[in-house]
């Protein structure tokens, strides 16, 4: 699959390095100084780009205490309400501007996930270059069809969905004539244990859904991150905070900067060894060919005297013969006097 996708001034896909992603999210910890020191981090350690989110607490539940908003799947949220919970993870939406302004002046790409139709439109008006479609929206249909009207790239997160509902979701993105998509794997569990991570994914939705595709990562490290790489992720998204240790609601599973940026270092290098399909040589490798196997004479041959495998060998360097004539000159007679090692020519052999 040739396929590539521009984000800002961008591209993605095939020939491109990977975009590097890292996620804000919730880490600000509602502090906008410490929103910008994570954007100033991530260009530090190598991220193409940011991500924001951009919801309130209104947009994207509703404030009730009832059992169905409490949160009780076994997560590190456990204990409070989705209202509460997004009270305190929200991005402040007067602060999109400034944040991104500040990304593409450290040349990194900013764009977000939308929540409901309102960040939708909230997100052109900033002319973002891309929309993420997060985990657990990939289900709201009107949602994703109304991200795809607008023609920029869509970005699906794939953490809940059933097979039907990538197909779904890729689906309404093509029936609205935008087929700049990007599937990322993902495992909705904080942090993602790496046996259910599942990386061969990656290469199989790419041939399923004829799509580009990466990784949102939630593990910890940088191991997934490197071999979802290695299997065809174009792009990787992960949660960046300036400390662990400050806390908030993303905190336990969010990367520092200098893992961040071990992350890149490493993906740059098994971008470097994944290199491209080729069976050419490199002049080094011409080079070693020198050090491969050839005929050589082994033993003094006098003229008319039969080759045998006493006096004939395969060895190391490869200045003779090629070996593939090995059984075809064997009993032939030598044209000439030939010394011990000697590499084996035609001239040698009488015809």
């Amino acid at each position: 699959m040739d396929k590539r996708i521009k984000i800002g001034s961008r591209y993605i896909g095939e020939g491109e390095r990977t975009f590097l992603v890292a996620e804000v999210s919730a880490n600000h910890l509602q502090d906008y100084g410490r929103a910008e020191a994570i954007i100033r981090a991530a260009a530090e350690a190598g991220a193409d780009a940011v991500k924001l989110q951009t919801y309130t607490p209104d947009t994207i539940t509703m404030d009730c205490d009832s059992d169905y908003f409490q949160i009780t799947q076994g997560t590190i949220w456990d204990g409070t309400t989705l209202y509460q919970l997004y009270e305190e993870a929200y991005t402040p939406w007067e602060w999109q501007p400034g944040l991104m302004k500040l990304a593409n002046e450290l040349g990194m790409e900013c764009f977000s996930s939308p929540f409901d139709f309102t960040a939708v439109d909230f997100m052109q008006e900033m002319d973002m270059p891309a929309y993420k479609v997060a985990s657990f929206e990939i289900t709201d249909i009107p949602l994703i069809r109304r991200i795809a009207r607008i023609g920029k790239p869509v970005i699906l997160a794939t953490g809940i969905a059933y097979l039907e509902d990538i197909e779904r979701a890729v689906r309404v993105c093509r029936e609205e004539g935008n087929d700049q998509i990007i599937l990322l794997k993902c495992t909705s569990a904080y942090p993602s244990p790496l046996e259910d991570m599942n990386l061969r994914v990656i290469p199989n939705m790419a041939r399923v859904f004829d799509c580009l595709t990466g990784l949102s990562d939630h593990s910890m490290g940088t191991a997934a991150a490197v071999a979802g790489v290695a299997l065809g992720a174009r792009m990787v998204e992960k949660h960046l905070t300036l400390a662990r240790a400050d806390g908030g609601p993303d905190a336990a599973f969010s990367m520092e900067p200098a893992e961040f940026r071990q992350m890149a270092e490493d993906i740059r290098r098994v971008e470097k060894a994944l290199g491209r399909v080729t069976y050419e040589l490199t002049e080094k490798q011409k080079r070693s060919r020198e050090d491969g196997r050839s005929l050589f004479v082994v033993q003094d041959v006098k003229a008319g005297q039969a080759f045998t495998e006493e006096n004939l060998r395969s060895i190391r360097p490869a200045f003779g013969l090629h070996t593939m004539y090995y059984e075809e000159v064997l009993g032939k007679t030598a044209a000439e006097d030939i010394s011990r090692g000697t590499p084996l020519a035609w001239r040698h052999i009488r015809q």
